[in-house]
């Protein structure tokens, strides 16, 4: 699909740097084959709209014989977003989904009251090697929404609606913004793009949206006269109009955000809830580990081992 250069009129620079309410820099874990940069939640900033959870992992080289080997673990109260720009990734869970996920693919996986699920690269694609290079996040649902049954949604990169010309390339992976709409439901006002920009290339953030953020991956964006380079997040004030450039080598964003949620969410390990109730009960029915009559089970294919519950 076209760039419609409709979208582009009206949004001049800003040049008011108070546009940008925060700046996280992500803290850098070492997970062995590869780096994971942790952008939510922060310090400052717990969530930007339902987002309270950002990881990019890579780009790593995994060689032949490596991979990656996330063990069954559990979450509730929360969905999560897979999203690779390189590199392939076995996805298993509680609810006998077995998917494979390749570049420009998403997958949404929603928890409701209990889900588990594990992420490998494993079989074939093990001996192979590969670069792996993505985003996960957590979306918080809505309280309505925490007790819900689990869900899992794939929609393949064909499916995602696409803008290209005047310099950028953009996939909406998530919601609907200018002018298009993905097709992977979301609990609550959501939206989340892939974008690449040329070299001096504009890009206006989306103005029918309450809460925006922007992740560098690559490159780097200048705004409001700043230069932002990759491995940064910027979160911005509601309403105002805003472009952002591509610096000298380009930029690869993603876009991100929604309606703010009704309140502040706990968050611990993998759980998030709106009560801390919830959480200790979870964490109590994954100590038990009892997989035939407790909340959660494993996936099958994938039971041999799990992930302890971390110490209190």
């Amino acid at each position: 699909m076209s760039w419609n250069p409709a979208l582009d009129h009206g949004f001049p620079d800003i040049s008011d740097p108070d546009a940008i309410e925060t700046v996280i820099v992500p803290r850098a874990r070492d997970l062995g084959n590869f780096e994971v940069r942790r952008a939510l939640p922060a310090p400052r900033r717990q969530m930007v709209g339902p987002f309270i959870f950002f990881d990019q992992f890579g780009p790593a080289e995994l060689l032949t014989g490596q991979g990656m080997d996330v063990r069954p673990h559990p979450h509730i109260g929360l969905a999560t977003v897979t999203y690779l720009l390189s590199g392939r990734m076995h996805h298993r869970d509680s609810l006998g989904t077995d998917r494979w996920i390749a570049p420009g693919a998403v997958n949404l996986m929603t928890a409701g009251r209990g889900i588990t699920h594990s992420e490998r690269v494993d079989g074939a694609e093990r001996q192979r090697g590969q670069t792996m290079f993505g985003i996960q996040t957590w979306l918080a649902l809505p309280e309505r929404d925490e007790d819900a049954d689990p869900g899992f949604v794939h929609a393949g990169a064909e499916a995602l609606p696409e803008l290209a010309g005047e310099g950028k390339r953009v996939r909406v992976i998530l919601g609907a913004v200018y002018g298009v709409a993905a097709p992977v439901p979301t609990a609550s006002e959501t939206f989340l793009v892939d974008a690449a920009l040329d070299p001096g290339a504009s890009l206006p953030l989306p103005d029918n949206q309450e809460d925006r953020g922007v992740y560098v991956l690559g490159g780097s964006v200048e705004v409001a006269g700043q230069d932002f380079p990759a491995g940064r997040m910027m979160v911005f004030r509601p309403g105002d109009r805003i472009s952002l450039r591509a610096g000298q080598q380009g930029a690869r964003l993603v876009l991100l955000g929604g309606a703010t949620m009704s309140g502040p969410r706990h968050i611990w390990w993998n759980f998030v809830a709106s009560s801390r109730a919830r959480i200790e009960a979870a964490k109590e029915a994954w100590r038990r580990a009892d997989w035939q009559s407790g909340p959660f089970r494993l996936p099958p294919g994938d039971e041999a081992e799990f992930t302890p519950l971390p110490p209190r």
